[in-house]
């Protein structure tokens, strides 16, 4: 399984749940007090503790499926669930999407710091998110297999601090028709990601 192909379907899938465009509105909403300087700093603290969270959830989340008794098959089906709802907000963003509500907006603008709340945690790092790497996670078959997972999320950071980083250009150049086209094609690769787990966890359970 280690391979580059895997490495890049790793990190597409991730990159296309984790999905930063969807939080650029609400990051640059938070930090629009703050200094270019600041700003970056809350949107690279905020990649690393979507790194910390993803890979808690890659490296212990197997033990939490074994205490609970889940099978694989079934965080791959629920996970699948999970992630076409989330596609589906994305597909359709004028009915909902990722937004963290009027109340929690108005705390965090209160908040000195919102890197790990709201931006790692829920905007970066939310359920389908950990869905997605816990899906992946129970594909590994070793140690090296988890750390390629590793790596792809790391990659994902990195990207998404790029994206956050020219967020107030890049949201200008693409503009509210951009977003929301880049909003559904990231909602139809969830969407694709979300039936494909489906699929290998009925055929697990066929097989």
């Amino acid at each position: 399984m280690l391979s580059v192909g895997f490495l890049l379907t790793t990190f597409i899938s991730i990159f296309s749940i984790v999905n930063p465009f969807t939080a650029m509105p609400v990051f640059l909403a938070l930090t629009q007090d703050l200094s270019n300087q600041e700003r970056n700093r809350q949107a690279r603290w905020g990649a690393i503790y979507m790194v910390i969270i993803l890979g808690a959830f890659l490296f212990g989340g197997q033990y939490i499926i074994s205490f609970f008794g889940i099978s694989i098959e079934g965080i791959r089906i629920a996970g699948g669930l999970m992630i076409m709802r989330f596609a589906y907000s994305l597909l359709n963003p004028a009915e909902g999407g990722r937004k963290i509500t009027p109340e929690d907006e108005q705390e965090s603008q209160n908040k000195p710091d919102i890197s790990f709340s709201p931006l790692a945690m829920p905007l970066l790092s939310g359920p389908g998110s950990i869905a997605v790497v816990l899906g992946f996670g129970s594909q590994t078959t070793g140690v090296i297999d988890a750390f390629v997972v590793f790596a792809a999320i790391v990659l994902v950071a990195v990207a998404v601090y790029g994206v956050l980083y020219v967020a107030p250009q890049l949201i200008k150049v693409l503009g509210k028709t951009g977003m929301t086209a880049l909003t559904r094609m990231m909602g139809f690769i969830a969407l694709c990601i979300g039936v494909q787990f489906i699929i290998n966890g009925i055929s697990m359970l066929i097989a």
